[in-house]
C-alpha cells in the first residue's frame, strides 16, 4: 500500500529514513528548518514541500526526526494543527518522556494516532537500514507503521502504549555511553603501563567484553579517528536526559554522572564535535598521557 508521508527532519537520521520510504515507492515531501539539508535532500531526489502546513494536511503519516524537547513541541503543535482526523504523527527523536507526554496530549486533542519511534544506531547503520526500532503507542497505529519500521532495519520491538519506547532508548544510550567511559579508562590504564595500542584493541576485540559497540568502535578507534558518529555534545545532551529520568523515577545513576562530567571535560578540551569517546583522550589527559598515540608499530 502506497503512503502519503510528509517528513519533518532530514538531518543525518532523517535523510536516510526518508530515502528508504521513497525507495519502498511511498510519496514523499520534506521540510526541514536547514536550507543546507533541504538541498542535500533535493539532490538525492525528495520532494521539498513548497509549504509543511499543506504537506501535512495532505499526509497519511507525517514522519519526524528532531534534535531536541523544544523542536518536537513546535513540530507536535504544527501537526495537531494541520494534520487530518486519523493521520499517524511518528516521530523518532531522543527526546525526553515530559515532553513526548505533552506531544501525545496534542495528538489525543486533534485525533492523531501517536506512535513513539525511537531506533538505536548511528547515521551509517541508518544509510544501510542496519537500525533496531523500539516503539510505542497505540498498537494499532504500531501495526499499521510496521511494513515503514521494517525498511529501517531488521529489529523492531513494540514495548507499550505510552512513553516506552522512549524510556527503552535512554537505557540503550546510557549503557552506550559507559562503554565509552569503560574504554577510557581501561585504555589510558594500559597505555600508562606500557601496552601498544593496537595490541589492546586486538585482545580487547577477541575477548569476553566484545560487545558489538566495542568491535564497532575498535575500527576507528584502534586508529585513533575521533570522527563523530555521535558527538560529545549530542551524547551531553542524552545523559541529561536520563539523568533527568532517573531523578523522576528516583533511581541512584552515579556512573552515569561521573561520565558526564568527562563529556564537560572533552567539551572544555575543544573536543565537542568530535565522537563521544573522545572522552577517552579526556581520561588520556588526567593520567598524564600524551593523547599522540602511533597506531602502527615501527
Amino acid at each position: 500500500m502506497t503512503l502519503r508521508i510528509h517528513a519533518m527532519g532530514v538531518g543525518k537520521m532523517g535523510l536516510p529514513m526518508a530515502l528508504h520510504f521513497l525507495a519502498a515507492g511511498h510519496s514523499l515531501s520534506v521540510s526541514d528548518p536547514s536550507p543546507e539539508r533541504l538541498q542535500l535532500a533535493s539532490a538525492q531526489g525528495l520532494l521539498v514541500a513548497p509549504d509543511a502546513a499543506v504537506a501535512i494536511a495532505m499526509a497519511d503519516v507525517v514522519w519526524s526526526s528532531l534534535p531536541h524537547d523544544a523542536a518536537l513541541c513546535a513540530v507536535a503543535e504544527q501537526v495537531a494543527q494541520n494534520a487530518r482526523k486519523g493521520a499517524i504523527f511518528v516521530d523518532t527523536s531522543t527526546v525526553s518522556q515530559a515532553a513526548s507526554g505533552a506531544a501525545a496530549q496534542q495528538c489525543a486533542a486533534a485525533s492523531l494516532r501517536y506512535l513513539r519511534t525511537t531506533v538505536s544506531g548511528n547515521n551509517k547503520m541508518a544509510e544501510a537500514a542496519q537500525l533496531t526500532v523500539m516503539a510505542s503507542g497505540p498498537r494499532a497505529a504500531y501495526d499499521a507503521m510496521l511494513p515503514l519500521l521494517k525498511l529501517l532495519g531488521p529489529s523492531q520491538f513494540y514495548l507499550g502504549d505510552a512513553e516506552q519506547a522512549r524510556l527503552m532508548k535512554l537505557v540503550v544510550n546510557l549503557l552506550i555511553a559507559q562503554t565509552s567511559a569503560m574504554l577510557a579508562e581501561g585504555l589510558a590504564l594500559g597505555r600508562k603501563g606500557g601496552l601498544d595500542w593496537q595490541d589492546m584493541w586486538q585482545v580487547l576485540s577477541a575477548s569476553a567484553v566484545a560487545s558489538p559497540i566495542l568491535k564497532a568502535k575498535a575500527v576507528q578507534l584502534s586508529q585513533r579517528d575521533f570522527t563523530p558518529t555521535f558527538t560529545v555534545e549530542q551524547m551531553s545532551k542524552d545523559l541529561n536526559l536520563i539523568l533527568d529520568a532517573g531523578q523522576a523515577s528516583h533511581v541512584p545513576l552515579a556512573q552515569t554522572a561521573m561520565t558526564l562530567q568527562l563529556m564537560h571535560a572533552a567539551m572544555a578540551q575543544g573536543d565537542a564535535r568530535d565522537d563521544y569517546a573522545s572522552i577517552i583522550k579526556t581520561v588520556e589527559k588526567s593520567a598524564g598521557l600524551t593523547t599522540d598515540v602511533a597506531t602502527h608499530r615501527k
